[in-house]
């Protein structure tokens, strides 16, 4: 099995569309639906042999969860914050332009 490339924490922008995100969860290899991975074009298919990252995202109009594989992912270098509005319940920003998961103290 394949060691992730990306990290929880760190922003990250896709290859082919113009979206970018915080990566909040990764899947060793493909987890989702059979009906999503068959509602990608075959040509544009990513293997699923590949660490797959779930994305708190942005495009120019909206915020949403994505799934993506690895191979469709680039590290964001643009310093700019994602606004995607559950970022502050799950993370605290760093001045170096990547987020820490928040600690949750223990009672």
């Amino acid at each position: 099995m394949k060691t992730a490339k990306f990290a929880i924490g760190q922003v990250v922008r896709h290859k082919l569309f113009p979206f970018r995100g915080v990566i909040f969860d990764v899947d060793p290899q493909f987890a989702n639906t059979e009906e999503w991975y068959d509602a990608i074009p075959s040509e544009m298919r990513p293997r699923k042999d590949q660490p797959f990252y779930h994305l708190l995202a942005e495009n120019s109009e909206t915020e949403y969860i994505a799934y993506v594989s690895e191979q469709n992912l680039l590290e964001d270098r643009s310093g700019e914050p994602v606004r995607h509005p559950r970022i502050g319940e799950m993370f605290d920003k760093l001045s170096d332009g990547r987020y820490e998961p928040k600690r949750h103290s223990k009672h």
